[in-house]
């Protein structure tokens, strides 16, 4: 039988809520789906049909336009999209960009930009990584120089998730290069109309095909400085490090519910592929990988859904947050590899949900801290 779980952070609200994003994402979502990787993204209608439906920021106190619900709103969105392979709409991260401005912005800044966020008016986007900086973000090379009432952006980033569609960017950037970490701040730039702000080449990129992933350039952008977010400089690497745990565990959820699908995919799947005469299913070495899989997963959904918890109550913490991070990813790409290999050739077909879901996971090491980030994380806890 598939997997199914009755999740320990459920309730009927939760369940109705479910429903509802169910339907939104098989009727007007995954129709779009093969288009969107065709194109490289989802495009800004299917945004603003979810902001109108409130899908978007469902965490975010309804004074700020939000749902006014928690963590666990948005959890299901990411479940339900990662359980079909689903990944052209990056509501992690626009997620993530609210919770910035929630939990760091200025009340001008929340009033601003939160409603229109939760509406898909504008797209959200964070731009950290440079082509030469990644997870060690003191090495920020980007530059912001205030002159009077004005900062002045110089610099280029990458791998910027929501970067071609984004009406709002946080760019991580240093204000004072000589003070290292003290030195680094956020400032909020608006896409539009933006005189030196250019968005680079789509990247090519092994997976993710529906999601836009660009190279963002700033070249003298000018920003008035109630756009730096909080209102005081040198901030940004407390911000930063402030939502990680937030971020992660949207990782972890998004890991554990692609393989819950991928699994009943591929249970599927074996009961109709036939070979000598009956059902690969029958098979004794199809059953204990089937096993071994289940096995994984469901001890998988049990820490998940602790940890889904803990961020509830606010008590989940840096280290705990990446061991779910490094868990359900690494756990991920070993489980997707097993049940690919269930599929023969059609599992190197990208018409395959399968072998999407096995392309596009590779990513979940590396984005959000690598696993090895991950693990110096911990170590440091212990």
């Amino acid at each position: 039988m598939p997997l199914a779980f009755k999740r320990s952070w459920n309730d009927e609200d939760l369940a109705r809520y479910r429903d509802s994003v169910i339907r939104f994402i098989e009727v007007e979502l995954q129709p779009q789906d093969e288009a969107a990787r065709q194109q490289g993204h989802v495009g800004h209608a299917i945004w603003r049909r979810a902001g109108e439906l409130g899908f978007l920021c469902p965490d975010i106190p309804e004074a700020y336009g939000g749902g006014g619900g928690d963590f666990r709103h948005g959890a299901v969105f990411y479940e339900e999209m990662a359980r079909r392979a689903l990944t052209g709409m990056s509501t992690s991260v626009h997620a993530i960009v609210s919770r910035y401005f929630l939990n760091h912005g200025t009340e001008a800044q929340k009033q601003r930009f939160l409603p229109r966020l939760a509406r898909g008016e504008i797209v959200g986007a964070i731009a950290m990584t440079e082509p030469g900086a990644g997870s060690d973000l003191q090495g920020v090379r980007t530059r912001a120089e205030r002159r009077g009432e004005h900062y002045r952006i110089n610099g280029s980033k990458t791998f910027i998730t929501n970067g071609t569609l984004a009406g709002v960017v946080l760019v991580v950037c240093k204000t004072d290069p000589v003070q290292g970490a003290r030195g680094t701040s956020i400032l909020i730039v608006e896409t539009a109309d933006q005189p030196g702000y250019r968005i680079g080449r789509r990247l090519d990129k092994m997976g993710l095909k529906a999601q836009d992933t660009s190279e963002l350039f700033f070249d003298d952008v000018q920003v008035p400085v109630e756009n730096l977010l909080g209102g005081q400089e040198g901030q940004g690497f407390y911000q930063l490090m402030g939502d990680l745990p937030y971020e992660r565990l949207i990782i972890g959820v998004s890991a554990i519910a692609c393989l819950e699908g991928a699994f009943d995919a591929t249970l599927a799947y074996t009961r109709e592929r036939k070979a000598f005469g009956k059902p690969i299913s029958e098979f004794q070495n199809t059953q204990f990988k089937l096993a071994e899989c289940a096995t994984q997963i469901t001890v998988g959904r049990a820490f998940i859904d602790r940890c889904v918890e803990q961020l509830v109550a606010g008590t989940l913490d840096a280290a705990t947050a990446a061991m779910a991070k490094l868990w359900a990813s690494e756990t991920q790409g070993r489980v997707l590899d097993e049940l690919l290999q269930l599929w023969g050739g059609y599992g190197y077909m990208n018409e395959t949900m399968i072998t999407r879901m096995y392309a596009d996971a590779r990513v979940q090491r590396i984005y959000g801290g690598t696993s090895e980030i991950m693990k110096e994380v911990i170590s440091r806890a212990l």
